[in-house]
């Protein structure tokens, strides 16, 4: 995975990557005011780090 966006130095704080299998992976904190299938889950990340992602994207 290659990070695009989200400048946090930890492993703990919202971010976005892109695999090798051309998707998108995203991490930020879990939402739990949404009901998901089992394995899945609702994350949240802040609109800055969604339109980070998108300009590294050619958005």
């Amino acid at each position: 995975m290659v990070q695009i966006a989200g400048d946090c130095k930890g492993d703990d704080c919202p971010k976005v990557f892109t695999t090798d299998r051309n998707s998108i992976v995203v991490q930020g904190d879990l939402v739990t005011s949404v009901t998901s299938p089992q394995g899945e889950a609702v994350v949240e990340i802040p609109r800055a780090v969604w339109e980070e992602a998108a300009r590294a994207l050619g958005g």
